[in-house]
């Protein structure tokens, strides 16, 4: 299923950039939810192939016509309130767009579809924040959902909606239950992108320190331009399923930084890093490691940036972007 026709929510946020430049070259006609009257405004002036629809998840009758303006084959839900440490503070609206979302979304395809069940393929963007505590290490499809925030909560309903939808009325609905993916294109109130900007200013002259909080958290790292080819891969199968994407490594923030600094030639970063209990959240996720064996074997898929390219990548960037 090349050149063919795809609807993006979240098209200006990390994965949607990455997927949406991997649909144009695959030749779609790719077209991507904007909020409001502001669907004239490129969410991402990078990509200036892009058809903007106006639309909302949390308003079904927007989905509605955004489905008949893009008459997509294939929708990727990407739009989230993505923020796991702010989803406390938040937690009303990450239900609302993170959960409740999820359902007007496949309401609004398995509306737009009638009689014609599977002719629109669905992904939904799960996340590895839904096994929180976990039961099991490595985490696979069939681990129990323990979460352990406001966030996880909420994508581990739109998660088991997705899989409602698919077996109460057939749809072609696929979920990516993605482990932590990164890029330079992440948000400063990210960890790993606000360690690389630190890192590349602190070298520069143009900060002091850095201050994180629990640097024994560890984490799956893997790159999004990576992740995005998995998603659209699932897609293109003929059963819809649901398959974790992950790079089956594990790393501590401690390790991060040891490669960060080291990109900008500092060995003894303990002067710069300060740890604050402010930045430690109510109550954080396990050991989450992914077991991606599925999605090997079943799509062909693996990941291509190692965790120290991508942390090279990422300060790198930052560097250029910062330097006078």
């Amino acid at each position: 299923m090349t050149n063919g026709r795809a609807l993006v929510t979240g098209a200006g946020g990390q994965d949607g950039h990455y997927l949406v430049r991997w649909l144009l070259a695959k030749g779609y006609e790719v077209h991507g939810l904007v909020r409001g009257v502001g669907a004239t405004a490129s969410p991402d002036e990078a990509l200036p192939g892009l058809h903007r629809v106006p639309g909302d998840l949390t308003d079904l009758p927007s989905l509605v016509r955004a489905m008949y303006a893009a008459r997509p084959d294939e929708v990727y839900n990407l739009a989230s309130m993505s923020h796991v440490s702010n989803s406390w503070a938040t937690a009303q609206l990450t239900t609302d767009v993170n959960a409740k979302g999820v359902v007007n979304i496949l309401e609004a395809i398995r509306l737009y579809e009638g009689d014609h069940v599977g002719r629109v393929r669905f992904f939904q963007a799960s996340s590895s924040e839904m096994f929180g505590k976990v039961q099991e290490v490595p985490q696979r499809e069939s681990t129990l959902p323990w979460p352990r925030s406001p966030y996880g909560v909420a994508k581990t309903f739109g998660h088991h909606v997705t899989v409602n939808y698919r077996e109460s009325y057939g749809m072609h609905a696929s979920s990516g239950i993605l482990f932590n993916h990164e890029s330079p294109r992440r948000p400063v109130d990210f960890v790993t992108r606000k360690i690389s900007r630190a890192v590349a200013r602190i070298s520069l002259g143009l900060q002091d320190e850095l201050v994180l909080g629990n640097l024994d958290v560890e984490r799956d790292w893997g790159f999004a331009g990576d992740y995005v080819e998995a998603m659209w891969l699932m897609l293109q199968q003929d059963e819809p399923d649901d398959y974790v994407i992950a790079t089956g490594e594990t790393h501590s923030l401690r390790e991060l930084l040891d490669t960060a600094f080291r990109v900008v030639g500092i060995d003894d970063w303990s002067r710069y890093v300060r740890q604050d209990p402010a930045f430690m959240r109510p109550a954080d996720a396990g050991l989450t490691v992914g077991d991606a064996s599925k999605a090997r074997e079943v799509l062909g898929w693996k990941p291509r940036v190692t965790f120290e390219e991508l942390i090279t990548m990422m300060v790198e960037h930052d560097l250029a972007e910062n330097r006078p």
